[in-house]
């Protein structure tokens, strides 16, 4: 059976931009773009030209894609023609194969928020659109607030949608701009607006996530028979976000009846990588990613319980929607003192390593972490610890290094300005096959600004490691978490590290101690020796 084409339309470099705390540079916005395109995205919408310099550089220096590359503006003011209206004459300046014009819908903005007459509104669309289509652009028209819109005023929303179709755009996207629409009423609305004459391969949706429904909201309009879905990278936009496209698109390619019914420009190899753009995304923006995101979280396809690890032992499908690699993603089986021995073999299968139902280990492992556990260690967030222990326990652990002794200062002094600076200064001495060495590192960054203790100690533990160093390299730490387990003078600090190498892979290590210095050594010692492991690296 011949399958339909949907096509994806990515707003991240815009939308996205719209989130709280969140601002992209012109380099940013290329490696994003880069990832898009290789994904299969069909448009990369780059922001709006003019609006600000970040943008306007963008366009100037935009890189090449597949995808078709779209700027976003306006449609033109009422009372000038579409060929002297200064903001529109910016979006098609940028020169783009594709622009998109976001345009009022409902009457009750274009009378209070525009101050115009419904008429006026309805011409300054169909005007902006047919002068774009006579610059050869493909055209979009976003309808802004079209859900409330066609609620409250059925006849003139729909006008509008007219005015954009007779004025020859491509396409037309519904857009559920205050996201209050629920997901039925999304398809019921997306099949009226067919029924009406606006055809479905010319229609697409636009929803955010102000009710938790923006993927399923995409979803019913398609199933009413939208023809392109507008969706952001890991749900980035303002205020809840939009259509998170790290959803939408394994859903669509690996859900019935989406998957048989329709085809996409992603493809299943692509796919693979999605897990990494998404931790890609969250690099960039210096935040943590969402552990229970679907699909692409740490947590996605993460089995605790020992009735489920043992389930997934005998078959992952018993308790896995999906198999994870099919997203580039990994199966976890946590570690802690509810485990059993199901869940324990399960997780060291998982590490590829192979050991007997009745082998004693198996006990010894599970004494040894409830042992520690109760001495406030906590592995179900941290496996790599987890599986260094196991080692240990099994004797498969290589004995790479030893840490003689390290040093931590940290000075608070006046510099050449005469302002008050922290300075943290770090010194370890490891020994490797019987030689010793010393590295010795700061903690400022390349603003010059104190990142503190441990991220010296982190700086000169891999600064030179000899033989290990080209293991070491492109490991970074992502995330750094520091937790009292108990109070008064028992005080215990738990710390627990996220660390991410070059092939995006993550892994998690903790360290426990009265001292929060020699807890974070603890788990950064945990984080390169299991990095020499996965890697497998030879002890010399």
């Amino acid at each position: 059976m011949t399958r339909e084409r949907l096509y994806l339309y990515d707003t991240t470099l815009r939308d996205g931009q719209q989130t709280q705390g969140v601002q992209f540079s012109v380099p940013e916005k290329v490696q994003i773009a880069a990832a898009l395109d290789a994904m299969g995205i069909d448009h990369i919408e780059g922001g709006w030209p003019g609006a600000n310099p970040t943008d306007s550089e963008f366009f100037e220096n935009r890189p090449a894609t597949r995808a078709t590359f779209t700027a976003f503006g306006m449609t033109k003011r009422a009372g000038r023609s579409a060929a002297n209206d200064d903001v529109l004459a910016a979006v098609l300046n940028a020169g783009t194969p594709a622009v998109c014009l976001v345009g009022k819908t409902h009457d009750f903005h274009v009378t209070t928020a525009l101050g115009v007459t419904l008429e006026e509104n309805l011409d300054s669309i169909g005007a902006s659109i047919a002068h774009c289509v006579a610059q050869g652009r493909e055209t979009l028209f976003d309808a802004e607030h079209f859900f409330d819109g066609f609620k409250a005023n059925p006849g003139y929303a729909l006008d509008c949608l007219r005015a954009a179709h007779e004025a020859g755009a491509r396409w037309i996207v519904l857009c559920d701009t205050n996201g209050g629409t629920l997901p039925a009423e999304v398809g019921r609305i997306t099949a009226e607006g067919i029924a009406a004459g606006i055809p479905g391969e010319r229609l697409g949706i636009h929803t955010h996530n102000d009710t938790e429904n923006a993927v399923a909201a995409s979803l019913a309009a398609v199933d009413a028979g939208a023809r392109q879905i507008q969706g952001t990278l890991n749900g980035l936009g303002e205020r809840c976000g939009n259509a998170n496209l790290t959803a939408l698109i394994p859903t669509l390619l690996l859900k019935e009846p989406y998957a048989s019914r329709y085809e996409t420009g992603v493809t299943r190899d692509a796919l693979k990588n999605l897990t990494r753009a998404s931790r890609m995304l969250d690099d960039i923006l210096n935040r943590v990613p969402l552990r229970s995101a679907a699909y692409v979280g740490a947590s996605a396809f993460a089995h605790k319980a020992g009735l489920h690890a043992s389930a997934i032992l005998k078959d992952p499908a018993t308790y896995e929607h999906i198999d994870p690699a099919l997203v580039g993603n990994e199966r976890v089986i946590p570690m802690s003192n509810q485990a059993g021995q199901s869940n324990l073999r399960a997780r060291l299968a998982a590490a590829g390593i192979e050991v007997a139902p009745k082998d004693p280990a198996l006990a010894r492992i599970l004494e040894v972490i409830k042992a520690r556990e109760d001495q406030g260690y906590a592995y179900d967030g941290a496996q790599a610890s987890f599986e260094l222990l196991a080692r240990r326990e099994l004797g498969l652990l290589p004995d790479y290094f030893e840490v003689k002794r390290y040093r931590v200062t940290v000075e608070r002094r006046k510099n050449k300005r005469d302002r008050m600076v922290t300075l943290s200064e770090a010194v370890v001495v490891v020994k490797i096959g019987g030689e010793k060495m010393l590295s010795v590192s700061e903690s400022m960054d390349e603003t010059g600004a104190d990142r503190g203790p441990v991220n010296a100690l982190s700086k000169a533990l891999a600064k030179d490691l000899g033989p290990y160093q080209a293991h070491i390299d492109d490991m970074k730490l992502v995330d750094f978490k520091v937790r009292i387990t108990q109070g008064g003078t028992e005080a215990v600090t738990r710390v627990i590290i996220d660390s991410e190498d070059g092939a995006g892979h993550r892994w998690s290590t903790v360290g426990v101690s009265p001292n929060i210095v020699d807890a974070s050594f603890e788990a950064l010692l945990d984080a390169i020796t299991w990095k020499l492991v996965r890697d497998g690296a030879v002890a010399a």
